[in-house]
């Protein structure tokens, strides 16, 4: 007799990353995983090959260093702030933590496609409320959560969407909330965000004990590689996650380059500038060609594709992989006809709207 995992285990579609490989052509252009364009910040790259002597060293458990490196850039308390080996294994931490068998989650319809995951591995029930205009509904995910959800995901803004709400709208989900429903606020592209309607969430973490933020250094910081994130929030909620995850969950040399990271500014702004600068660009010509673009805040664009033969978005991207250029389907998350695309750099750009123009023409 076969051993047999826990029950719900095997219904588990495996999280697919974006791909980085086209057949038969060498060196493709990557636009699928919302890297960042810039590479990433010459001190972080400094400090971890500075730490290279250091290999048959265990690290810090606690990431000292670079907790204390986020606290004083960011302006927060050391003691609220717990790392992790991405923000991804944050997410599964506070599943880990806080869900049972049977519980409810709700998520955005849209919304990141970890938030089913982290609710499947837990045996949870996750519901999803309807969004309007590809934006996260207030009202919806309050009547969807009711009184009796364990956990609310909201990425803000949200992958793959490129959407936000307002600071005001996630006070007033908050607000809707019972206090027995803990509020996670994923803000992985918040540095990319320059409206002053919105805040990730942090004011909302330090004000209340059922809100907790968590955030990433794979996106503007450039550090994809070394799996780097951390989250804000009450001492009670953060010791509950040291409890839970192991006991050197961030390596050496993220330690190292996520504290040199952090204190970059200047780099953290030139990536910033980029994005403002070619994602308005990505998003007016593509749309000149007669496609719909998500209004996006984030180092990516939502394209979406008629359901006409020969313009359907697989037919896109099966065209732009021939060209060498990989960009993101989005079918799993209940969008069939639209692709993602990250913001490259001027040179990728201009080649993904040049091959984009040339499907649309043949």
């Amino acid at each position: 007799m076969s051993i047999e995992p826990r029950a719900g285990i095997l219904d588990i579609r495996p999280y697919k990353p974006g791909s980085s490989e086209a057949p038969g052509i060498a060196n493709p252009v990557k636009l699928s995983s919302n890297e960042n364009a810039l590479g990433c910040s010459a001190k972080a790259a400094e400090a971890m090959t500075a730490m290279a002597s250091k290999l048959h060293l265990y690290p810090d458990g606690g990431a000292t260093k670079l907790r204390q490196a986020i606290a004083d850039a960011e302006g927060l308390e050391a003691e609220n702030i717990v790392c992790g080996t991405g923000s991804d294994e944050l997410l599964q931490l506070l599943g880990r933590a806080y869900l049972n068998p049977g519980d409810k989650v709700v998520q955005s319809q849209y919304g990141f496609l970890v938030y089913r995951l982290v609710a499947m591995q837990c045996g949870a029930q996750l519901v999803s409320a309807p969004e309007r205009d590809y934006r996260s509904d207030v009202d919806a995910i309050l009547e969807a959560a009711g009184d009796d959800t364990k956990i609310v995901f909201l990425a803000n803004p949200n992958n793959p969407t490129g959407t936000y709400i307002p600071d005001a709208e996630v006070r007033r989900l908050r607000d809707g909330l019972p206090s027995s429903t803990l509020l996670v606020l994923d803000a992985a592209y918040a540095e990319f965000v320059r409206l002053p309607d919105y805040e990730a969430g942090i004011e909302l973490a330090r004000e209340r004990d059922d809100v907790i933020v968590t955030r990433t250094f794979s996106k503007i910081h450039g550090l994809a590689a070394l799996r780097l994130g951390w989250a804000y929030g009450n001492k009670a909620i953060i010791d509950v996650l040291h409890r839970v995850r192991g006991p050197f969950n961030v390596n050496m040399a993220a330690i190292e380059a996520g504290t040199a990271a952090i204190g970059d500014h200047e780099f953290q702004t030139r990536s910033a500038d980029h994005n403002d600068e070619w994602v308005a660009y990505l998003r007016q010509q593509i749309g000149g060609l007669g496609l719909e673009v998500t209004p996006s805040v984030c180092n990516f664009v939502l394209i979406h594709f008629p359901e006409t033969p020969g313009r359907t978005a697989a037919e896109a991207d099966a065209y732009l992989t021939s060209k060498g250029l990989i960009i993101r389907g989005v079918e799993p998350y209940g969008l069939p006809n639209a692709l993602r695309a990250t913001v490259g750099t001027e040179a990728e750009n201009r080649r993904l709207v040049e091959a984009l123009t040339d499907f649309m023409k043949a």
